[in-house]
């Protein structure tokens, strides 16, 4: 079985982050592991405290899993301070690290700022010349690629400047303001769109983490970044399609779908 390594913060919710991860891990197939940046307490309605590990308990993790179950593929998601990134980079090139898919959690769709100044600076110069690829929002694309982002043509000119500021691919997610379910990959100076349907379905924490995840468990396993992109999309789609409806705020997809099997059987007369 191929490996996957996901380095976030816990989601005590479940929808997004560290839980999200594993979830759409096992779904494609991969055997999940994880390092985690920071403890949240949240659920669907928004996040009241966040506890960060250590730098030095964060590399103690990465040690643990890099000298014993190696992981095929790493994702990185949300990671708040610049010494956090820099321990996790220090780690990735120790152990010479492959097929890194960042997740560039900066800026919420909603505009708001996520992280410090000081950390997006130290995710500019320490991880992103590592990744494989990278998975911005259009926010977080106007923030890599200094300019405002309103049409398909800013698209595809900011994800060429990030492409070729930091020599890896990009997939720019349109998201719900700007084309919709519709994303860019920009790899080797081509641009290639992949069309999605728009699924009506309000239930959308954590449709980032979910995504990169399931490039990376999809990379593990030998397939092409196109194809990863692809089957990782139709996932997405399947996910938010299911209709799960659970909380009170934005709630949490159904990563589990298609699984099926006795082990998945509800009781009987069960919900």
């Amino acid at each position: 079985m191929r490996t996957a390594l996901t380095i976030a913060g816990s989601d005590s919710s479940g929808g997004a982050g560290i839980q999200a991860d594993i979830k759409t891990m096992i779904a494609n197939g991969v055997y999940a592991m994880s390092a985690i940046t920071a403890l949240t307490a949240q659920n669907t309605t928004g996040v009241t405290g966040i506890m960060e590990v250590t730098p030095e308990f964060l590399e103690e993790q990465l040690d643990n899993i890099f000298t014993d179950i190696r992981p095929d593929a790493v994702k990185i998601g949300m990671v708040s301070s610049g010494s956090l990134i820099r321990a996790i980079a220090g780690k990735l090139t120790q152990y010479q690290a492959e097929n890194i898919v960042v997740d560039p959690v900066m800026v919420a769709t909603s505009g708001a700022k996520l992280i410090s100044d000081e950390a997006v600076q130290a995710l500019k110069e320490y991880l992103l010349p590592m990744a494989a690829v990278l998975t911005p929002n259009v926010p977080e694309a106007e923030v890599l690629a200094g300019i405002p982002v309103k049409s398909e043509g800013d698209m595809e000119t900011a994800a060429k400047i990030i492409s070729e500021t930091y020599h890896c691919a990009v997939l720019l997610k349109g998201g719900h303001q700007l084309n919709d379910a519709n994303d860019l990959l920009f790899r080797d100076g081509t641009a290639k769109w992949f069309r999605g349907k728009r699924i009506d379905n309000p239930n959308t924490h954590g449709t980032g983490c979910t995504l990169s995840s399931a490039i990376a468990s999809n990379l593990a396993k030998g397939f092409a970044l196109e194809e990863s992109v692809e089957r990782a999309k139709d996932y997405i789609s399947g996910a938010l399609g299911a209709m799960l409806d659970l909380g009170k705020g934005s709630g949490p997809m159904d990563h589990g779908f298609d699984l099926k099997g006795k082990y998945m059987e509800q009781a009987e007369g069960g919900e």
